[in-house]
């Protein structure tokens, strides 16, 4: 149950959830996504952390937990972070790219990635296709194995 704390209120923690100095990272993407016309109500912390549970979950709009905002309010402020301009990257995607780019400069490593690895098992060799042709030669194994008998 959320408990009360003065003017604010204070609602269960989950485990999608992410820290209030990770929140900090992307306070500004996400304000700055629709233009305010008027102060905030409702913490959009509380309304990202529903949007995060939501997607962990897997769970309907109106099945989000009560202590996290209306669903109404978390389903419309998804679809402002979820929608790009074409050849353009949501709000989501780069609030993604933000964590993970200030994760990594936590840890002393570059922002961006430098290497990537491939499944071996993905490339196919062609050098010896021609030699024993598409099956390997198992066909032609088991032909010999049936004549002999």
């Amino acid at each position: 149950m959320a408990k009360t704390t003065g003017q604010r209120k204070l609602r269960t923690s989950y485990p999608s959830d992410i820290t209030r100095e990770e929140f900090e990272v992307i306070r500004y993407t996400l304000e700055t996504a629709k233009k305010a016309t008027h102060p905030r109500e409702i913490d959009i912390y509380d309304i990202y952390c529903a949007v995060r549970y939501r997607l962990r979950e897997g769970c309907r709009w109106r099945s989000l937990p009560h202590d996290f905002p209306k669903w109404q309010i978390c389903y419309y402020h998804y679809n402002v972070w979820r929608s790009a301009a074409q050849g353009e990257e949501s709000i989501l995607d780069r609030v993604l790219r933000e964590l993970v780019e200030s994760e990594r400069a936590i840890n002393g490593r570059q922002a961006q990635t430098t290497m990537i690895i491939v499944d071996s098992k993905s490339v196919k060799n062609t050098d010896t296709a021609e030699v024993k042709g598409f099956d390997a030669g198992k066909k032609s194994i088991g032909r010999e194995a049936a004549c002999s008998c």
